[in-house]
């Protein structure tokens, strides 16, 4: 038996909808449980106060490479059969400083906002809300954009194909690029993890500080 299991017609379009609808319940709920329906907690990444954010994204991206590779050294998953979304260099580009800045703004991306509007948050709601305005105004604008979208294309391609190196070799060098970051996120929160906000003029202030509480009233 190999996967991936649809492109080998194990089951069927119905069925696929189904795992797919367990599965993104399952992603919400590891996002929710690893704070990620915080938007304060997403957006001290930005200030590199908090890198949660960048630790478990990168040790998802390493476990799954290191899955799929030894599946495929297996013969248990061909990754062939697995879809990859077409490159187009300009327009992602332009798409990812898009998303970026709509992160920094309202704290989320799209996957969060869903996770935080799912148990209740008022904010979470508003960031789905301006992401539907801006796919309306995509759509309108689209015949004037058009080309620019369909620009740049570079097919199927991979970080392996495109520097000309063996899956295992960009795996391995993947790993060691995570190392360092992982490393840095540590170095960057001991330097500013320490400062809070404090007051409304927005002045810092050392958090590991004693706080003092006030005399309780006689």
């Amino acid at each position: 038996m190999s996967a991936p299991f649809y492109k080998y017609d194990f089951f069927g379009f119905e069925t696929g909808l189904l795992i797919a609808f367990i599965i993104g319940i399952l992603f919400g709920f590891t996002l929710e449980r690893a704070g990620f329906s915080s938007s304060r907690k997403l957006a001290l990444q930005f200030y590199f106060r908090d890198m949660t954010v960048l630790k478990v994204m990168f040790s998802a991206i390493v476990t799954a490479m290191i899955g799929v590779l030894l599946l495929n050294l297996a013969d248990i998953l061909d990754i062939s059969k697995i879809y990859l979304n077409p490159t187009f260099l300009g327009p992602q580009i332009g798409g990812g400083v898009v998303m970026g800045i709509g992160f920094v703004i309202g704290g989320y991306c799209p996957g969060t906002s869903l996770v935080a509007s799912a148990i209740g948050k008022i904010d979470g709601f508003f960031y789905i809300a301006g992401a539907l305005v801006g796919m309306v105004v995509f759509a309108e604008i689209y015949p004037l954009i058009a080309d620019f979208t369909q620009s740049g294309g570079m097919g199927d391609a991979t970080l392996g194909n495109w520097l000309g190196l063996k899956p295992g070799i960009v795996a391995f060098l993947i790993i060691i690029m995570a190392l360092a970051m992982f490393a840095g996120s540590e170095v960057l929160e001991k330097r500013f993890g320490g400062q809070v906000a404090a007051g409304g003029n927005g002045a810092l202030a050392n958090a590991s500080e004693p706080v003092e509480e006030p005399a309780p009233a006689e």
